[in-house]
Order: C-alpha cells, then structure tokens, then sequence
C-alpha cells in the first residue's frame, strides 16, 4: 500500500520537476523546492509523533526519496540526507527536543557527521572548533549536527578516540557561501560549515556508539516505536542511497522519452534498434533490482527489530554491503544508457545529462565506499570476527 506521502509526492511530481533548472542554478533548493516537501511531509516522516511527525516504516521513507529523486536529484538528495536527521534528534536529550521542535515542528537539521572538529571538555559541556564540509540543504536549516572528536579540558583527545554527535542552532556557526561550486547535485547547497569556539551543552550531545547499535539509544530515549530502535548505519545510509537510485529512475524514464521517437543520423529509428533496446532493458533490470534490494534489507532489519529479535553485527554488514552495491549498479545503468543517448544527450536542455551529473556525484559520498565494507562483509560471513577500523561505519 502506498504511504500517503508518496502519494502527495506523486501528485506533485509535475512541480517537482519544474523547480530543478532554478534550483540547480541558484546551488541550493528553491523556496519553491522547499514550499512543495513542506507539503508532501516527508521531512516528518520520521519525526516523533509528539511533534507532529509521522514515525514511519524506513521503507516508506526511501520510497518518499526516491519519488523527489525522480524529479529533482538535488531536491531528493537533500530529502535523503535531512530528512533523516529528526530520526537521530528522537534519541535526543528531551530538553534538546523540545528546543528544536517545541515551537516549530518544522525545523529542519543539517549534518555533516564527519569528524571535522574537536569538541573540547569545560563546565557543563564542551567547546566546539572546527570547518565541515558537505552540509547538504544547510541554507535551509536551523539546526546541525556536527561530527567531532571528544578531547579532554588541554585539547589533547581522549583515548581510546570518542566520536561525539554534537547539535547547534543556527546562530552558532557560520555557513561558507562560495564553497559548493560542483558539477552535479549543485542544487544540494552542500555548503562549508565553520565552528569558531561555540559552547555545547552537555544535553545536545551524543556518543557516536550510544546510536551505533539502535536499541540501547531507544531504550535510554524512552522511544518504543520499532523505527527508532534500528542502528545509525543502517538509517543514515538509507536516505542517501535512495535518493541515488531515484536520479536513477529519473534518469531512465528521461531516456525512454527521449528515444522513443529518436533517429540516428544513419536513419535508424531507436525503436528498431535491437542493441538500444537490450541495453534499455538490461539497465531498467538493474535500477529495479537496486531498488528491491535496499528496500529489501532495511525491512528486514526492522522486522527483527520489530519482532524483539537482536541485530547482530553480520546483519548490518550484510545490509550494508548491499546498499553500496544497489548504488553501484544503479549508476552503471544509468552509463549504460547515457553512453547510447547520441551526443545530443549532452545538452544542457536535455534531462539525461543533469541525472547523470547527480548519480555519478551521489556516488562519491563516504557512506558508498566499498573498500573496507566489502572486506568486513566477506570475513562475517566466513564466520570471523572484524576488528579495529574494519568495523567502522557499519
């Protein structure tokens, strides 16, 4: 059944599309962009209940995503990125919770979590500086969450290394406007962030590992709903690589109208061309199976969250290895069916070089590396035990 929100994303699909020239050309979303996911809801999906959001299956979310994405990459990438932020605020300190949507259920968060930063130890909390890259819809925030690493009341860090997620309003940090000067998702407004000295609360903080494994942050958050209880590496990604998939999709169906009455300068139509038409084929097998499979392995990890039953580490790996590869072969059925659009595909007024732009700089971001996943994955599997940085980001 289809979640209403994917179906208000679908009735508005058409306007959707119609904001990504603008958007792409100002480097950040329109105020039409944001006007029209304010609508859909799907920056609430999965907020808590109690401030106004909807709790939602995570499937039901990258379904949302991948529906922006198919009309807007830059759009549904920011969806994909901030729009899973309130689901990490909802293992939030209440009083912090309350301070970002006590007044205003609509405020959105930024990231990045990458660890750019140092948070020094004072009275009451610590003392932020640092410079993050990549803040995707960041203009549009009022909110962030920061990556740090935790150093004692000298600046030296602690050891063994403490990863915090750390969270300011708007006012605490400075926003580097010519930094996102890019060749695709340059509508993301991905922007530079500048701490200079800021004090942190010790309630708008978190340890990176107290949300690493899902359940012990839901139950120190008081959070029953099975959604909340799911790893951070297993939500985070999800967003990301759902938004990958639709640009995918975008890019697909722009093909397929555009070579359905295409003529090659030899005189063949498109629609006689066996080789075109197999490769049309094979890719649009491809993005389905990425497709599937994601939604696939984050439902299954929420059944088993659902039924009471652990998420073991292999579990995670699994999901993981899965999700890079869904963005991997999605992206390389979109080449497949670039490489035979003819030159003209190349065009600015043509779709298909703008969602090819935005899936191959989607499949830049860290959390679709393979190297060290891969690795983990296939030694889990075998029955052993990954150590030390093998285990990080899954």
């Amino acid at each position: 059944m289809t979640h209403e929100v994917v179906s208000r994303i679908e009735e508005l699909s058409g306007q959707l599309a119609a904001t990504a020239p603008e958007t792409e050309r100002l480097g950040k979303l329109s105020d039409e962009s944001v006007k029209l996911l304010r609508q859909t809801g799907i920056m609430r999906m999965l907020q808590p209940t109690e401030y106004g959001g909807l709790a939602a299956h995570p499937r039901d979310y990258a379904e949302a995503v991948m529906a922006v994405s198919r009309n807007c990459g830059s759009t549904g990438w920011v969806t994909g990125v901030v729009g899973a932020h309130p689901w990490e605020m909802a293992l939030m300190d209440r009083r912090l919770q309350e301070e970002v949507w006590g007044e205003n259920p609509e405020a959105w968060i930024a990231s990045p979590y990458a660890v750019m930063g140092v948070a020094k130890q004072t009275d009451g909390g610590y003392t932020l500086n640092g410079r993050w890259a990549f803040s995707s819809g960041t203009d549009h925030c009022d909110w962030i969450f920061l990556g740090a690493l935790l150093a004692d009341t000298e600046g030296n860090p602690v050891m063994p290394p403490t990863v915090l997620h750390v969270v300011l309003p708007r006012k605490d940090y400075t926003i580097v406007d010519d930094s996102w000067d890019v060749i695709g998702l340059q509508g993301t407004g991905s922007k530079d962030i500048i701490v200079d000295g800021a004090f942190i609360p010790a309630y708008r903080t978190i340890e990176m590992e107290a949300v690493a494994e899902g359940e012990l942050a839901a139950e120190r958050a008081g959070r029953t709903d099975t959604v909340y209880k799911l790893p951070f590496w297993s939500m985070f990604p999800l967003g990301i690589t759902a938004a990958v998939i639709g640009i995918a999709e975008g890019a697909l169906a722009a093909h397929l109208d555009y070579q359905r009455n295409r003529v090659t300068a030899t005189g063949t139509m498109i629609k006689d061309d066996p080789i075109v038409l197999s490769a049309i084929s094979e890719a649009a097998a491809d993005i389905a199976a990425s497709r599937s499979q994601l939604l696939d392995g984050i439902s299954r990890l929420y059944d088993l969250a659902d039924a009471g039953k652990p998420i073991s580490f292999e579990d995670r790996a699994v999901v993981r290895r899965n999700q890079i590869r869904c963005a991997w072969r999605a992206v390389a059925a979109v080449d497949q069916i670039f490489a035979r659009s003819g030159g003209n595909a190349a065009r600015r007024q043509n779709l298909m070089q703008r969602f090819w732009r935005d899936a191959h700089v989607g499949l830049q971001h860290a959390i679709h590396t393979p190297g060290s996943i891969y690795h983990s994955t296939a030694l889990t599997t075998m029955g052993l035990e990954p150590e030390g940085p093998l285990r990080m980001m899954i």
